[in-house]
C-alpha cells in the first residue's frame, strides 16, 4: 500500500482515527473495538496486521497470528502477554469476527466467552457507522460520513463480487475511483485479473458462491486459464476433484498448495473440502512431506500420539523421558504443516514443550548441597515449570488434556517429589537457607527509582518478565533468594517489607 492513497490506506487511516481523543476532556481509550457480525472483513485481517502491529483478533489462541480468546485479548492490551508488544503511542485495535455491537451491549445475555470484552465498550471506543451499525464493506465504500463516499451499486451480485474482490480492492487507487460507478462488472474485473492461482483457491473455498459472483464471461475466462495452466477444468470436474488435486500437490498443483499455506485462514472451507475426498492409504512410509496435504493423515497422527502419551503411564520415569523425546522426533515436522497453523495439531505443538520437560528432568535436584540445588534450579530447573505452563496454553480439549496430564505425571511429578524430599532432608540436617534478605534488600529507593513488589511471582514467571523487560531495551540484573517460609502472602509481604525488623511472630502462627 505504497505510493498514492489506496483503499487499503484509507481503511487503515479510518481505524487509526477511531482512537483520536481530546486529552483535555478524555483519557486515552483502552482500545478500538471492531465488531463484524457477518465476518465481511475477515479475509483481509492478516494483511492489515502486517501494517497495524496493534491489530489483535478474537479467535483461536495463536500468538504468531496475534489471535486469541477474549481473556487473552484483555491480557494482551494490558501488556501481560510476552509475545505481544504494543507501542505506547498506539491504541490496540480488537477485531471481533462474528460479533456485533449489540452482542457487546447486551451484557446480561452476552455469551460467556465474550463477557471479558463487554466492559471495554465503556473504556474503549467502537469503530462503527454514525448510525451505530457495524461497518460493512458496502457501507465503508459508499458512506460519505466516515467512509469513502464512492458510487457503489447495491444489488446482490455486486455485494457478492465485492466480498470476493476485497483483498484485491485494497490496492485500488482511491482518487481514480472517485466519480466512477462500482458495480459487479468492476469487481469481477478485479477478480479475473492477473492471479489465477488465488482465484482457484477462492473457487475451491467458496464453490458456487464464487461462480455466482462472476459474470458468465469472467467465469469462462477463469475456466480456460486454469485448464491451460493446470490441465484441470473447474466447470467439468468440480470442487472435490480440485480439492483432491490440491491435497496431492502433484506437478503445478504444488504451487497452488504453497499459496494456500501462505494464508490458510483466508480459505476456511478448503480443509473441509479435502476431508470429503478419499485419501490414499497411509502406510508406514507416509510422513509429513508425502502426506502433508491431507488433514486426515494429520488427524490420524494426532490420535496415535494421543494413545502414545496415555501409554507413558506404564513406563518408569527414565523410560518415559526417552519415549517423549522419541515422540517429539516423530511429530515435530507436523508443527511446520498448515494444520498446526489451523490449530489442528495441538498435541504435536505440545510435544515441543513436553520434550523440554523430559530433558530438564533427566537431571534431578536430589544431590549435593543446598547451594547446588539453588544453582541447579535457577540455571535450568525452572524451565520445566515454564514448559508445563506452555503446554497448558496449547492444549484445550479435555481428551488431549487427559493425555498431557499422564505425560506430565510420568516425568515431572517424580522429579518434583525427589527434589522436594531431598531439600527437606538437607533442611533437617543443615537448616533452612532462607534466613534474612537484608543483604539483598533494595533498601530505600533513590530519587527516580521505585521498588515493585509482585505477590506470588514464581521463578519461571519472573524469568518471562526478565525477557520481556530486556526485549523492551531495559537493563536487567537478576538476583534470587530463598522464599520466606511458609511461602504465603502473610509471611512473604512481611519478609520484604521496609519495616520487617519491627515484625515478629511465633513459630506456630
Amino acid at each position: 500500500m505504497k505510493g498514492s492513497k489506496t483503499i487499503g490506506d484509507a481503511l487503515v487511516s479510518a481505524l487509526s482515527r477511531a482512537s483520536v481523543f481530546n486529552p483535555d476532556v478524555q483519557v486515552k481509550p483502552a482500545c478500538v473495538l471492531w465488531p463484524d457480525k457477518s465476518r465481511q472483513w475477515e479475509a483481509i485481517i492478516p494483511r492489515l496486521q502486517s501494517e497495524l502491529s496493534e491489530l489483535l483478533v478474537l479467535g483461536p489462541y495463536d500468538t504468531e497470528a496475534r489471535t486469541g480468546p477474549a481473556i487473552w485479548l484483555r491480557c494482551a492490551i494490558a501488556g501481560l502477554v510476552d509475545e505481544v508488544s504494543l507501542s505506547p503511542n498506539t491504541t490496540p485495535i480488537l477485531y471481533l469476527p462474528g460479533v456485533s455491537r449489540q452482542d457487546l451491549r447486551a451484557v446480561e445475555s452476552c455469551d460467556e466467552q465474550l463477557k471479558p470484552l463487554a466492559e471495554l465498550q465503556y473504556r474503549g471506543v467502537i469503530w462503527s457507522q454514525i448510525n451505530a451499525k457495524d461497518w460493512t464493506i458496502l457501507a465503508f465504500l459508499k458512506s460519505d460520513q466516515g467512509g469513502l463516499g464512492l458510487d457503489v451499486a447495491q444489488d446482490v451480485k455486486t455485494k457478492h463480487a465485492m466480498q470476493l474482490a476485497l483483498y484485491r480492492l485494497l490496492e485500488e487507487d482511491l482518487a481514480l475511483l472517485k466519480g466512477k460507478r462500482l458495480d459487479k462488472d468492476y469487481f469481477n474485473t478485479l477478480l479475473t485479473g492477473g492471479d489465477p492461482v488465488r482465484d482457484l483457491l477462492y473457487w475451491l473455498d467458496q464453490g458456487e458462491a464464487f461462480v455466482e459472483s462472476q459474470g458468465e464471461n469472467a467465469w469462462q475466462a477463469f475456466v480456460q486459464v486454469i485448464e491451460s495452466q493446470l490441465g484441470f477444468n473447474p466447470q467439468k470436474e468440480g470442487v472435490l476433484a480440485g480439492a483432491e488435486r490440491l491435497a496431492l500437490q502433484e506437478g503445478p498443483w504444488k504451487t497452488v498448495w504453497q499459496r494456500f499455506c501462505e494464508a490458510p485462514h483466508r480459505y476456511p472451507n478448503i480443509p473441509k473440502q479435502i476431508t470429503k475426498c478419499n485419501p490414499p492409504v497411509f502406510d508406514l512410509l507416509a510422513n509429513a512431506e508425502s502426506a502433508s496435504g491431507w488433514p486426515q493423515w494429520n488427524e490420524q497422527q494426532e490420535k496415535i500420539l494421543l494413545n502414545d502419551l496415555k501409554a507413558l503411564e506404564q513406563l518408569p520415569p527414565h523410560e518415559a523421558r526417552k519415549r517423549i523425546l522419541q515422540l517429539e522426533e516423530i511429530h515435530q515436522e507436523r508443527r511446520r504443516l498448515v494444520w498446526a497453523e489451523l490449530d489442528q495439531a495441538p498435541l504435536a505443538r505440545a510435544m515441543q514443550y513436553l520434550s523440554v520437560v523430559a530433558k530438564v528432568t533427566e537431571t534431578g535436584l536430589n544431590a549435593g548441597t543446598i547451594d547446588d540445588l539453588e544453582t541447579g534450579f535457577s540455571t535450568s530447573g525452572w524451565k520445566a515449570d515454564d514448559a508445563i505452563l506452555r503446554v497448558l496454553e496449547v492444549v484445550k480439549d479435555k481428551q488431549h488434556l487427559d493425555a498431557i496430564r499422564v505425560a506430565i505425571r510420568s516425568v515431572y511429578l517424580p522429579w518434583l517429589e525427589d527434589s522436594a524430599l531431598y531439600l527437606q532432608q538437607q533442611v533437617n540436617e543443615n537448616g533452612y537457607p532462607g534466613g534474612t534478605i537484608e543483604s539483598q534488600s533494595p533498601g530505600v529507593p533513590l530519587e527516580g527509582q521505585c521498588v515493585l513488589f509482585v505477590d506470588g511471582l514464581r521463578f519461571d514467571t519472573a524469568k518471562r518478565l526478565e525477557r520481556l523487560l530486556i526485549s523492551e531495551g531495559l537493563e536487567v540484573t537478576e538476583a534470587q533468594n530463598w522464599a520466606a517460609l511458609p511461602s504465603v502472602t502473610a509471611t512473604g509481604k512481611a519478609a520484604v517489607s521496609p519495616v520487617r525488623h519491627l515484625i515478629d511472630g511465633e513459630d506456630d502462627n
